[in-house]
């Protein structure tokens, strides 16, 4: 349960109670409750009328593909982004490949809860500042393009439902997202979107493995990239501590076992210091946090390269924390599984398994083994740059839209 205050919040339920504007009040209620709980819980929303039958949609391609001389318009379908999204970051940087060859791209905002298109306009551009692409929302942002790209399950969704003229679609996959959910009727919905017949792009070999095995399609890989432009080694020698990411509302990246954790971990070592960042605090934990809030990649490197290790729990696919650490030279603690190595193969995660008591304790060894050799190791064993992925995207898309240049 999420504890809502505050007059502007009131005014709003107040407002549901009342004949006249009861669905914008629900969104705006929807909205608020979301922004508390992180950019994760937003995108569950998603409008019944978008939601599509895979068996009942039939989707035009144009007949004459354009010469490849002619630049493409791209559209992004997405949720609108919250100020930090991990996922948005990595798809903005797809955007930029496609940017940088002379594409135009257009944001096509899926925005159920109807948020304000100059607000998130805004927090795009301070945001993501390099992003030239214009930002619309669905429909409107889908006239005219050559190609649609969906980003998650609802935007999928949407693009069967919106993007019905002759069109390329594709689905940039950064996750396997029914292991978002429970098994039911989320999870039944984002696994569906994989069977709209979009060219499909995975992030990394979890996530092609899964869509392989569970649903019987054969992606596009790009691999996962780090940005060692921002996460590298500084000058700081005296590490102390431990540092997690807050993200309450994502159970795929292990917040109770993390606080569970960190709680043992406190006990057994008083005097380490534990670093949490993320959104608004919103909860209570039960041991002494050095509170960083809202934090930029600038910021979040020096504080990298001011603890020991850190926690980079994942569930579903690895997280781009534990990389980042790496390259600081703080040492990620990781839940051992098959998902999270597919694409983590550095050999310095620490791995453990997924229980407090196993991951206080590799804490403790960490802490009191600090050793500047395996942090140099560990910052020069990470995948420099996002390169590598920008240019296998920007060759998946233009071949998608221009026609295969390989020999048949």
């Amino acid at each position: 349960m999420v504890s809502m205050t505050g007059s502007g919040v009131l005014r709003k339920l107040r407002a549901l109670a009342s004949g006249g504007g009861r669905r914008r009040a629900l969104r705006s209620v929807t909205r608020e409750v979301a922004a508390r709980l992180g950019p994760d819980p937003i995108e569950a929303f998603v409008r019944t009328e978008d939601l599509c039958d895979p068996s009942q949609v039939r989707l035009q391609v144009p007949l004459v593909r354009p010469d490849r001389t002619r630049k493409l318009r791209i559209a992004w379908v997405t949720t609108p982004p919250d100020k930090g999204s991990g996922g948005h970051t990595t798809m903005f940087r797809m955007v930029q490949a496609l940017e940088a060859a002379g594409h135009e791209c257009v944001l096509a905002l899926h925005n159920p809860y109807d948020s304000d298109l100059a607000e998130r306009t805004r927090i795009i551009r301070e945001g993501w500042p390099a992003i030239r692409s214009n930002v619309a929302s669905l429909p409107g942002g889908l006239e005219g393009a050559d190609a649609a790209i969906a980003t998650a399950w609802q935007t999928a969704h949407a693009l069967a439902r919106h993007g019905t003229a002759p069109m390329r679609r594709l689905y940039f996959v950064q996750d396997y997202e029914p292991l978002f959910y429970p098994r039911g009727s989320e999870a039944a919905l984002a696994e569906l979107s994989y069977r709209f017949g979009y060219r499909t792009i995975a992030l990394g070999d979890m996530v092609a493995g899964h869509l392989r095995r569970e649903i019987g399609v054969d992606p596009d890989i790009v691999p996962f990239g780090c940005d060692t432009d921002v996460y590298q080694l500084s000058g700081v020698h005296d590490r102390s501590g431990v540092v997690f990411y807050t993200v309450p509302g994502a159970a795929r990246r292990g917040y109770l076992l993390n606080v569970l954790a960190l709680e043992q971990f406190h006990r057994e070592h008083p005097d380490q210091p534990i670093h949490a960042y993320g959104g608004t605090r919103r909860a209570y934990l039960p041991f002494p946090v050095v509170w960083h809030g809202r934090v930029t990649p600038n910021e979040l490197n020096a504080l990298y390269n001011r603890t020991i290790a850190g926690l980079a729990m994942s569930f579903t696919n690895i997280s781009l924390v534990a990389e980042e650490m790496l390259a600081a030279g703080c040492i990620p603690v990781v839940n051992d599984s098959d998902d999270a190595r597919a694409d983590l193969r550095s050999p310095h995660v620490a791995w453990t398994s997924p229980t407090p008591q196993a991951i206080a304790a590799r804490l403790g060894e960490l802490v009191a083994a600090s050793d500047r050799g395996t942090r140099t190791a560990a910052a020069a064993s990470v995948r420099h740059g996002w390169g590598p992925a920008q240019a296998d995207l920007l060759r998946i898309v233009e071949d998608e839209v221009y026609g295969s240049t390989e020999p048949t």
